[in-house]
């Protein structure tokens, strides 16, 4: 049986990273959803992992990140806005967050290690301008994603039009 996650108490952002460097270690599928999220926010992103998905390889060749090949090291994290340990590798996971926090950076892991790290990001829905985030303080974020998506059936199509009136 799965022991539950531990609830922590969390305070809602939305943080503007826009322009901002923004770093990714790892290059499978959840760090693809991280990397989209801060694509989406307008991040300058870096991704650092030793092999990644074609669609990340894809977003590097189009110059929409920054992909580097190779295994982590605590220096890469000099000078990022923000981190996500998004590898594979629990061990790799909390070496990226000792390293974040020897420089005062924040950074959230995508595993076991999340309670260590300083931040989650909750399911998210954006739909015509408009950005829905639900979380739970990290118990489910299954449950979370259920939310949102039923919130996101729920909007209705919003145009300029409607801005305006």
């Amino acid at each position: 049986m799965r022991k539950p996650s531990p609830t922590l108490p969390i305070l809602p952002i939305c943080l503007l990273v826009a322009d901002k460097p923004c770093l990714v270690v790892g290059g499978g599928t959840i760090a693809s959803r991280k990397i989209g999220h801060l694509l989406d926010a307008a991040a300058a992103v870096t991704v650092v992992a030793p092999a990644c998905t074609p669609e990340l390889q894809k977003l590097a060749e189009a110059g929409k990140l920054r992909l580097v090949e190779r295994p982590f090291t605590a220096r890469d994290v000099t000078g990022q806005y923000l981190v996500f340990a998004a590898t594979d590798n629990t061990t790799v996971n909390q070496q990226v967050l000792q390293a974040c926090r020897k420089k005062g950076i924040l950074c959230s892991a995508a595993d076991s290690n999340w309670p260590d790290g300083d931040f989650i990001l909750p399911a998210t829905c954006r739909k015509n301008g408009l950005v829905i985030t639900v979380a739970t303080g990290g118990r489910s974020c299954r449950q979370a994603r259920v939310i949102k998506d039923k919130i996101a059936e729920l909007l209705p199509v919003w145009t300029q039009a409607d801005e305006e009136s």
